[in-house]
């Protein structure tokens, strides 16, 4: 018997802090303009966690739904991020970190490694390119990166599925 649809069906799950529409078409504009398009694909994102397991969906929904009770967390693109070999929109959102250290603490060792650390929201609107590259678009893109705030919209749930992302369900919050 498989897996209802709308599920993770095996595989790992991903949870990202949903944009607003006109801050995510900005930073997906972005992204398409500076990512490398052979390795781009995936829309703008912000990601809470890269790779829980996916047994733990129903546990995980029902957590999602409770926080998303809550009002939406202010956030701000407060600059770039430096990723060595590409670039990132650096947000800062002390409501979307104090939800997200909700989750993890009821996903204590369940974590990935990656998952584990500090979390460090952002963007990336460039990966996997050279240094040289990166330092370029960051010298370009710094002096004139409109400084954006705005508030999460909800959570995003995700199964990672062949190297893509399979779209489960939203937790808009309601607060």
């Amino acid at each position: 018997m498989s897996p209802p649809p709308g599920t993770s069906q095996g595989a790992p799950l991903l949870v990202c802090a949903q944009m607003p529409g006109d801050v995510f078409a900005w930073a997906d504009a972005l992204r398409r303009a500076h990512f490398p398009p052979e390795r781009n694909k995936l829309r703008a994102h912000v990601t809470l966690f890269h790779a829980l397991p996916p047994g733990i969906e129903p546990e995980l929904r029902e957590l999602l739904g409770t926080l998303a009770a809550a009002p939406p967390p202010d956030a701000h693109v407060t600059g770039l991020m430096k990723l060595g070999g590409g670039t990132a929109l650096a947000v800062e959102s002390p409501g979307m970190v104090a939800l997200h250290a909700e989750i993890a603490e009821r996903m204590h060792g369940l974590m990935t490694r990656q998952d584990a650390q500090p979390l460090r929201l952002h963007v990336t609107i460039q990966n996997k390119v050279t240094s040289a590259a990166a330092k370029a678009l960051q010298a370009e893109l710094g002096p004139r990166l409109d400084h954006k705030r705005f508030r999460f919209r909800g959570f995003e749930l995700y199964a990672y599925e062949d190297g893509l992302w399979r779209y489960i369900r939203d937790f808009p919050f309601r607060g």
